[in-house]
């Protein structure tokens, strides 16, 4: 898991559209970078409609939202426009950017082992630094943690 300090690597992938997108974290006072699962599932879901139901208070504070999975661009469009998600979500087939960020591994479901991605998040600032950091995260009102724990660190 990266932790607060850390420099945060560098994610360029493709996203709902098929474009390929590089973050930029300089592009907003913060950039959450949350990692799910599978788009439509219940948690991932919920989860998704946090940000998108705290969007005005993430927009209002500078704070830019990107969501990260291993489904393909398809799965997130339609994802995306079945719960009129805002934000940007990125395809990482392989999960290669979730493995650089420690959300990508060995996961167990139902008596089967399978690679799969870590429900984390973090959250960067301007440079690139990882300002908060999120290990297993439950997708219920973790969006409004997110605002608070940023209000926080700014005092």
């Amino acid at each position: 898991m990266l932790e607060p300090g850390d420099p945060a690597p560098q994610i360029t992938l493709s996203d709902r559209r098929g474009e390929t997108v590089a973050v930029d974290p300089a592009a907003a006072r913060y950039t959450v970078v949350y990692f799910y699962p599978r788009a439509d599932t219940p948690g991932c879901t919920a989860e998704a409609c946090g940000f998108r139901d705290e969007w005005d208070a993430f927009e209002g504070a500078d704070i830019s939202v990107v969501g990260i999975s291993d489904d393909p661009p398809e799965d997130l469009k339609s994802f995306a426009e079945k719960h009129d998600l805002p934000f940007t979500l990125l395809s990482d087939p392989d999960g290669e950017v979730a493995s650089a960020y420690d959300s990508y591994g060995e996961k167990q479901m139902f008596g089967n082992t399978f690679d799969g991605v870590f429900r984390n998040t973090y959250v960067l600032d301007d440079e690139g630094t990882v300002v908060l950091a999120y290990e297993g995260v439950s997708p219920e009102d973790h969006a409004v943690e997110i605002v608070e724990d940023i209000a926080a660190l700014e005092g």
